[in-house]
């Protein structure tokens, strides 16, 4: 008989199945155009990982950067991990993105274009391993804000008119 496991449930070996979303960027959306996407890993610390779990991750101000041509997401706060000890991790630390060369490749070159930035959008596990998706973006002016805002609230009205 083959064994089915759902989503959280434990395999036969103990351990939980990781799945879900850990942290969205909702700024990135109304600050940026988001051009492309790509899916990069993290190289993290044990107790980052236990964070994460718990979901305890502020992606906000967060964004990543070429150095030595290995790409690293700075300022993302991953809390301290509350059962954690003394060897506990820096908050604020730069954390490697895992990509294949083709992908950095192709990053780098967009990345070198007046006007963009590579910022996280999401974060979360998938097969139980620590995922970011990375987008490339261009700055929103002043303008495109409030173009958009206008365009949410006449949608808004619109749909509040046809239920009525």
């Amino acid at each position: 008989m083959k064994e089915t496991h759902k989503k959280g449930e434990k395999k036969g070996n103990g351990a939980a199945v990781a799945v879900g979303l850990v942290a969205t960027n909702r700024k990135a959306h109304h600050d940026f155009f988001i051009e492309e996407t790509y899916e990069a890993g993290l190289a993290l610390l044990g107790t980052e990982v236990k964070s994460l779990r718990d979901k305890r991750v502020d992606l906000s101000d967060s964004y990543a950067r070429f150095e030595n041509e290995e790409l690293f997401l700075y300022n993302s706060h991953i809390s301290p991990y509350s059962h954690g000890n003394i060897a506990n991790h820096d908050p604020l630390r730069k954390r490697r993105l895992l990509l294949n060369q083709r992908e950095i490749g192709k990053i780098f070159g967009k990345i070198q274009q007046k006007g963009f930035t590579l910022i996280p959008l999401r974060l979360y596990f998938k097969g139980g391993w620590a995922k970011v998706e990375l987008g490339i973006a261009k700055g929103k002016k002043l303008y495109d804000k409030r173009a958009v805002l206008a365009k949410k609230t006449a949608a808004r009205d619109i749909a509040r008119g046809m239920k009525r």
